[in-house]
């Protein structure tokens, strides 16, 4: 990748828009030839889903004035010629804002009243509904209509004191960060608590989600944005003023909300913006880079964090530089290095994730499809040497063989009624242990804490009430685990007694991990401990800030496990759907070779066609096998396209079909 983030993105997206397509014609192509079971065409669907609406989040986090949306409109709206988010001195942006594109939305600015906060509902809530935002259309090639709206995000009301405290934005055991109070004794407080711009943007149209957040009060005011935006986001820049370096405000922001994510710290890149003021004339080049070096490896210290993710850069002179297209201004603003370092970084990582995404979706696909093309083969085989057996003889000894096939599909339909009562057996098992991860067992998993939140006054204790509610949630994921080994174990011997007595080629699918779920679990807990500790002591005390706490851990919480029964279903489908298929294509073949003897009994000269037939549905198998390799190789990037190869003609828009 190279040039600006907004050309290292489009190639990102052009290379999952090629993986989605070749993914449906491969997909196509299955169907056609009927390789494709339920579970692996479930599987195939959402990678290909992944493919076309994967989302890349970067946040942007800073306290006040640090320049935060000139960086964003440098970095991705210089083509506008203008500024697009506001940026002047003191504060423009009081609440986070997001900037996406979904084309099932109006094109236009949301705001979320800043009221909302009194309301019970999460944010998560109102960001999922219509209702109780305000709306503006915008008409997107419209760049000064878009800055125009987006100066809303800066607006301010005036509330009495206790309304703030209530809000969120008045804490009485920090009085030195408290906004001032006016004459008639109110408080500032920003008029909108979240704010989501629909645009359809180059870059957003492909899947960046911008996320601009506001200074440490609003941040520490809204858990739900820490425990459920923040973690959402693949890279996080945190910018500080190049003059002041790391400030005690940023150094709260930093602890609170962002240095406790150890698993995440790749994702972090630490931004000394407005380098400009320090280009004084009285100073030579060289004491002006060493003075910018010392604030990098000052703040990269003090931050604990390495030295080559902390950038200088000037984000006005970059844009200044973009739009009057001034290459030396750009290299001095040093937003092209940034850019080298967040866009590689970021967009290679997240490549990685969707290529292992498709190889994992090709490689359980090919197993199926090859597993069910051997089963075609070998019921082929069977069938010719059947038939070759046939020659010369009398009509009695082919009624009499005919009755062995009838009678063979008798027991095999005996078998069947087997596996279908194995199959309730192990629904229900796995039924009970979904039932331990599932909502209403969560919401009693959760229930001693949040009664602990509802306790009026100062929260004792509750650090340890927040601890044993992780243990049970920890518990809850290995207790599934156990269960799903004995199932696991189950199955084996079910499959292995279905493969001897009936040829079946079942394979037991890899058992669903759980650990990845516990570390998680361990990390959420641990990365929101600070706001069960002494500084939040009098915010706990608050029963609106506590009903917001509860619901961002409720959601946080429920996407984990939310994700582990996700892979429990898919366990649940490879292993059935393997089971169904394999009933289906012995059924077939019963059917198959019944029709072949009626046949011959009743037309001795159809055997040699019979048999030619046979001869030439196993060639066919054959060259579905070759295509088939060659469609996984290069979807699994093992092999390049060769012209006139199904992957070579998906990516043109040519059905593969066509040569199959």
């Amino acid at each position: 990748m190279s040039g600006p983030f907004s050309q290292q993105f489009e190639q990102h997206g052009a290379w999952r828009r090629s993986l989605a397509h070749r993914l449906r014609w491969l997909s196509a192509w299955l169907t056609d030839n009927d390789l494709l079971d339920e579970a692996v065409a479930e599987r195939l669907r959402a990678v290909e889903a992944l493919m076309r609406t994967s989302r890349v989040m970067v946040a942007f986090v800073a306290e006040y004035s640090r320049g935060k949306s000139e960086l964003i409109n440098a970095l991705f709206f210089a083509g506008y010629g203008r500024r697009i988010m506001p940026a002047s001195a003191g504060r423009t942006t009081m609440c986070p804002v997001e900037l996406r594109y979904d084309p099932a939305l109006p094109t236009g600015l949301r705001l979320l009243p800043i009221a909302t906060r009194l309301q019970p509902e999460s944010l998560l809530h109102w960001r999922e509904t219509a209702e109780g935002w305000t709306e503006m259309p915008l008409v997107p090639t419209d760049g000064e209509q878009i800055a125009a709206a987006l100066h809303k995000v800066a607006e301010v009301q005036r509330v009495p004191q206790d309304e703030a405290r209530a809000l969120g934005f008045w804490r009485d055991e920090a009085p030195d960060d408290n906004p001032p109070l006016d004459a008639a004794g109110l408080v500032e407080v920003p008029r909108w608590r979240h704010a989501v711009l629909n645009l359809p943007h180059p870059l957003l149209e492909q899947g960046l989600v911008i996320l601009d957040t506001p200074g440490l009060n609003a941040i520490g005011a809204e858990p739900e944005l820490t425990m459920s935006l923040l973690p959402q986001a693949h890279a996080v820049l945190f910018i500080l003023g190049a003059d002041t370096g790391v400030s005690r405000s940023d150094l709260a922001i930093w602890r609170e909300h962002l240095g406790a994510a150890g698993q995440a710290a790749d994702a972090r890149i630490v931004v000394l913006n407005k380098i400009d003021t320090l280009w004084d004339s009285l100073s030579s080049p060289a004491e002006i880079e060493a003075q910018i070096a010392r604030q990098c490896a000052a703040s990269a210290e003090t931050l604990a964090i390495a030295p080559a993710r902390v950038l200088a850069v000037s984000a006005q002179k970059g844009l200044q530089a973009r739009i009057a297209k001034d290459a030396e201004l750009l290299a001095a603003s040093r937003l092209p290095a940034l850019e080298a370092l967040l866009g590689p970084g970021l967009l290679a990582e997240r490549e990685a994730i969707l290529q292992r995404a498709v190889e994992s979706g090709v490689a359980a696909l090919r197993t199926e499809a090859g597993r069910i093309l051997r089963q075609r083969q070998r019921e082929l085989a069977e069938q010719a040497m059947e038939l070759e057996g046939l020659r010369g003889k009398n009509a009695a000894v082919l009624r009499h063989m005919r009755q062995r096939v009838e009678q063979e599909q008798s027991e095999f339909e005996a078998a069947a009624a087997q596996v279908l009562v194995l199959r309730r057996a192990l629904d229900q098992r796995l039924n009970e242990a979904q039932a331990v991860l599932g909502a209403t067992a969560l919401k009693t998993d959760l229930a001693q804490f949040a009664q602990a939140l509802r306790r009026p006054g100062i929260k004792l204790q509750l650090a340890q009430v927040y601890g044993r509610t992780f243990d049970t949630l920890r518990h809850n994921l290995s207790e599934v685990q156990a269960s799903l080994g004995e199932q696991q174990g189950l199955l084996q011997t079910a499959f292995r007694r279905l493969n001897a007595e009936q040829g079946f080629g079942l394979q037991v699918p890899a058992e669903p991990r759980l650990a990845q779920y516990i570390d998680e679990m361990s990390s959420i807990e641990q990365s929101h401990l600070h706001y069960l500790g002494v500084g939040n002591v009098l915010r706990l005390a608050q029963p609106a800030f506590c009903s917001r706490l509860a619901q961002a851990l409720a959601i946080r919480v429920r996407a984990v496990n939310d994700a582990a029964l996700g892979e429990l279903e898919d366990w649940r489908r490879s292993a059935f759907s393997q089971l169904e298929r394999q009933l289906k294509e012995r059924r077939a073949a019963y059917a198959k070779r019944g029709e072949s003897m009626d046949r011959v009994r009743e037309a001795a000269g159809s055997l040699d066609g019979r048999l030619a037939e046979i001869a030439g549905q196993g060639e066919h198998i054959r060259l579905l096998e070759r295509r088939l390799r060659d469609l996984c190789e290069v979807l699994a990037g093992r092999k390049p396209d060769v012209p006139g190869s199904p992957a070579a003609l998906a990516a043109a828009g040519t059905s593969p079909l066509a040569t199959a």
